[in-house]
């Protein structure tokens, strides 16, 4: 438990030489079962942001701030879901469960880093939305390419900032007693759980840190889509309402759903005998938003879809048409 009543020996610091990663059942049959599911849905997630990654890239039209970010958003949603994922499947399909302290410090150290710079470049886009609908004719001005860059750039720059922190901090801590981890990959309260340190306070104080800056960056995408949502309900035709609806309401509710699971896994009291709806909102946070937002975000979108067709256009020498 996160909290021993005392320190352990050098010798009992120095057997702990790797951890077992608690999966989702300890039976054979079950585990392949999980393996392959998890493969396909890793394929679809891969081939999801891969695409809107490769169109981004390739059409000169989709070089605007909004595909800008979700090119970035893209690009951490492939890293994020390829950090826990592949491991997890190789896990599964080879019945062993181990994972050394090295190759745990820096799954770590990637997971945390690209689930913070995802959730402040989702503040940087819902930013860009706002000034997109409520400030359309500053928007070219306030949106430039410095801007956008900047606030990539600081994304990505922060989230690797905590993943750098929370990774020093947790594995300065000795490990004693049991060295599974209740949790399909390492993190932050799995290992804090299994430590026997006293002193895990600066642990607890990043993370009171992180939790105050995520409620600090949702209070500004909820006030942000106050704002939108009023300008939105002004717009004279209902067709012109229904479409802004359904693009920033399935954004709003992603990310909510991202942040709260988030929310539970890291702020829930620590328990020695952790539930299945603990690793259930973790594959939530893991692996959903690399898998959804793709559709979310883009695939759904027009200007993508018309990317996509030129795209083929140009690969097969073909007429190709909206069905």
């Amino acid at each position: 438990m996160a909290g021993g009543a005392q320190e352990p020996s050098v010798a009992n610091v120095t057997l702990v030489t790797g951890f077992l990663l608690m999966g989702f059942s300890n039976v054979q049959q079950l585990q392949i079962l999980y393996g392959v599911l998890f493969l396909l849905i890793y394929l679809a997630a891969l081939m999801g942001n891969l695409l809107i990654i490769t169109l981004t890239t390739l059409d000169i039209k989709l070089q605007t701030p909004m595909y800008f970010f979700l090119k970035n958003l893209s690009f951490l949603d492939v890293f994020l879901v390829s950090v826990p994922i592949p491991k997890f499947i190789v896990n599964n399909l080879t019945h062993n469960s181990s994972i050394s302290i090295l190759a745990c410090a820096f799954q770590l150290l990637l997971m945390t880093s690209f689930s913070a710079g995802e959730i402040f470049l989702l503040t940087a886009m819902f930013y860009d939305r706002y000034v997109a609908i409520c400030c359309p004719l500053h928007y070219k001005v306030v949106m430039n390419t410095g801007i956008c860059v900047l606030m990539a750039s600081v994304s990505w720059a922060i989230g690797g900032l905590f993943g750098t922190v929370y990774t020093a901090g947790t594995f300065s801590m000795p490990f004693c007693g049991s060295s599974v981890i209740p949790q399909f990959f390492c993190d932050v309260p799995s290992l804090l759980r299994i430590s026997c340190s006293e002193t895990l306070m600066v642990i607890y104080a990043g993370i009171g840190v992180s939790a105050c800056l995520s409620i600090s960056c949702f209070i500004c995408i909820v006030i942000s889509y106050i704002y939108i949502f009023s300008t939105v309900l002004k717009i004279p035709t209902t067709k012109g309402q229904s479409k802004a609806f359904s693009t920033c309401l399935p954004h709003l509710i992603v990310f909510t759903v991202f942040i709260t699971t988030a929310y539970f896994v890291y702020l829930k009291p620590p328990s020695n005998s952790p539930s299945v709806i603990d690793r259930l909102f973790s594959v939530i946070y893991t692996v959903m938003p690399p898998l959804f937002n793709p559709v979310t975000y883009s695939l759904r979108n027009d200007d993508m879809k018309r990317a996509l067709i030129r795209l083929l256009q140009n690969a097969y020498g073909q007429e190709a048409y909206f069905i």
